[in-house]
């Protein structure tokens, strides 16, 4: 009996009250069999693809995409790649008319054998394009390299500005850490001069990052302003007409019920806003201005599926671990991310008491959840589902310890179906050439 012979049965156990959808898919539910997501029991996703796993709900993915190509046009949204990639999930994305932002050379020729129409592409880092699409370039390096790589066309170049402080209760980058132009130095006049002075280089954008997970409009509009002037001195002084100026991604999403999320429509509306009053006080034509969300599109529609494995209790404390771990979400050693968790598959009354999740990998960054309110009552066997986790868990998965890497998979109208397989211990060895 498979996934798909069941469900009628159960869904009439599943009520249609709907749970926290800043934090959890849109088609969340929870009936008296537990979560189910897309109109699937996450126990069913159990039954038949095993624990770990990443669960994807295709309806919360494609209203996200919809949402910010409302917000900005279509047009001037491309997804960060980065985020989350397989060729299921660029589909959507592409009949959402929303173009792409790549990172890799892999990423790019995935892409362009979907038939995603390279105009439609912003490459960032050494991808070569074969003059097809827009590189942005971060320093005099990238124009070198551009520079001595033949193409039939000329290239068109955006390049990566670093704006100064933005007005940030603290700076959510060091610019030292990364490279493009800062906009207060002889630099971007360096870099500029380079671009133009080679006859297969078009300079048609700027481009900025200013970190992830930031909720406050006021560091995007001081961008904007920034970004505006240095197009009007480049006018000025190089005869160069910026036609697009792209703000990046790093909106915010909830991992947590306790974090801040970005709303689009009203950042796209002050964005906008802010674009015109800036161009119009300096007297120039105003650019087209995009975005590219990536974590914005793909986090909250992600749950991540676990099977608990053994449980302790010290001094009022739950420490529970799970079958995953470090291997499928380094995100929390990486960065100190947070988490939420829920049990699924079973009703307890138990009190609620402070639990820590642990992965497998005996490390002492291996946790996925720190002290979050779960049923005092959890036994191995149980399952636990964690929202938030439809970014950067499965593209930043490993081996680690020889473990394969979870199933992707994605659900829809009561239908579950692989967008990306489980890997085998086959798969991982297949590379070991001794």
């Amino acid at each position: 009996m498979t996934l798909a012979d069941v469900i009628p049965s159960l869904r009439s156990s599943l009520p249609p009250r709907q749970l926290d959808r800043g934090l959890w898919p849109l088609t969340t539910t929870l009936g008296r069999g537990g979560l189910a997501i897309g109109g699937v029991p996450l126990t069913l996703i159990e039954e038949e693809y095993g624990t770990p796993a990443y669960i994807l709900d295709e309806a919360d993915v494609r209203e996200r995409c919809a949402a910010y190509a409302a917000a900005f046009g279509p047009a001037q949204v491309y997804y960060a790649a980065k985020a989350l990639m397989c060729r299921g999930l660029l589909r959507w994305v592409a009949e959402a008319g929303l173009g792409l932002a790549v990172y890799s050379q892999g990423q790019w020729n995935l892409a362009r054998t979907l038939g995603i129409a390279p105009d439609r592409i912003i490459a960032h880092g050494q991808v070569e394009t074969g003059g097809d699409g827009r590189v942005v370039v971060e320093s005099l390096a990238d124009v070198q390299r551009l520079t001595r790589t033949r193409r039939p066309r000329r290239q068109q170049v955006i390049l990566r500005v670093l704006p100064a402080q933005l007005g940030f209760g603290r700076a959510p980058w060091a610019a030292q850490e990364r490279f493009g132009a800062p906009v207060a130095s002889g630099e971007l006049a360096e870099l500029v001069a380079a671009i133009t002075d080679e006859p297969l280089l078009d300079l048609v954008g700027l481009d900025v990052y200013l970190g992830s997970q930031l909720a406050q409009f006021g560091g995007y509009e001081h961008a904007v302003a920034q970004l505006v002037a240095t197009a009007a001195e480049l006018g000025r002084a190089h005869g160069v007409r910026i036609e697009e100026l792209n703000i990046g991604g790093g909106f915010a999403v909830a991992h947590t019920e306790h974090d801040p999320t970005l709303p689009v429509d009203p950042f796209a509306a002050r964005m906008r806003r802010r674009l015109a009053l800036e161009c119009d006080r300096r007297a120039i034509a105003k650019p087209r201005l995009s975005v590219t969300p990536g974590r914005a599109i793909v986090a909250r529609a992600g749950v991540a599926l676990y099977r608990v494995t053994a449980v302790r209790h010290e001094d009022g404390h739950q420490i529970v671990a799970v079958d995953g771990g470090l291997s499928d979400n380094p995100r929390p050693a990486l960065y100190g991310a947070r988490y939420t968790a829920v049990l699924t598959g079973r009703a307890s009354q138990a009190p609620l008491c402070p639990t820590t999740v642990v992965g497998r990998h005996d490390e002492p960054g291996d946790l996925l959840v720190r002290d979050e309110p779960l049923p005092g009552d959890l036994r191995p066997g149980d399952l636990l589902a964690v929202p938030g986790c439809g970014a950067y868990h499965f593209p930043l998965a490993s081996n680690y310890d020889l473990v394969g890497r979870p199933p992707l998979l994605a659900v829809h109208d009561g239908q579950a179906h692989e967008l990306v397989r489980r890997e085998t211990l086959d798969d991982v060895l297949a590379r070991d050439a001794a």
